[in-house]
């Protein structure tokens, strides 16, 4: 995985929540995700497909109350029910993301698909396979978000 394809999906959510909540992402640590050991609990996740030059995915995932105080931020209105709202606003979200790291890749032929959304508590995501999966946690005020990003070329 090159760090040219990664750095714009961490560049656009990173200004994404910064710029549409106002609220500050701080990476923790890069790690590979292990898919046989996965001690990260999130309840919905924003699937985005690559294809073209680099193939793969890019997945962002939230626990319940973390996107609830996020969709919440970005409605601002109070959103107590995890359900249509919550995955509507979830898709905006990464749809956002998507469109500003596009703006980084212009120079590669990369086809970037609309969102996926997938929600129930730890879902499992169905990754390329012998592709590894790059994890990258971010704190947040409303908590932990995770960005994963699994890409061949």
């Amino acid at each position: 995985m090159k760090v040219e394809y990664i750095n714009p999906f961490i560049k656009a959510t990173v200004n994404t929540f910064k710029g549409f909540l106002g609220a500050e992402l701080k990476a923790g640590k890069p790690y590979l995700f292990d898919k046989g050991n996965n001690d990260i609990r999130y309840d919905i996740s924003g699937i985005i497909g690559l294809a073209g030059d680099v193939r793969g995915s890019v997945v962002i995932s939230f626990p319940k109350l973390v996107a609830l105080k996020v969709v919440s931020d970005f409605l601002s209105q109070e959103i107590k029910i995890f359900g249509d709202d919550v995955i509507d606003t979830i898709g905006e979200l990464i749809n956002i993301i998507t469109g500003n790291a596009k703006k980084d890749l212009e120079n590669y032929r990369i086809m970037i698909s609309l969102p996926s959304i997938i929600k129930g508590p730890n879902h499992q995501i169905n990754w390329m396979q012998g592709v590894p999966v790059i994890t990258i946690p971010f704190e947040s005020k409303y908590g932990p978000v995770y960005l994963f990003l699994s890409m061949k070329a």
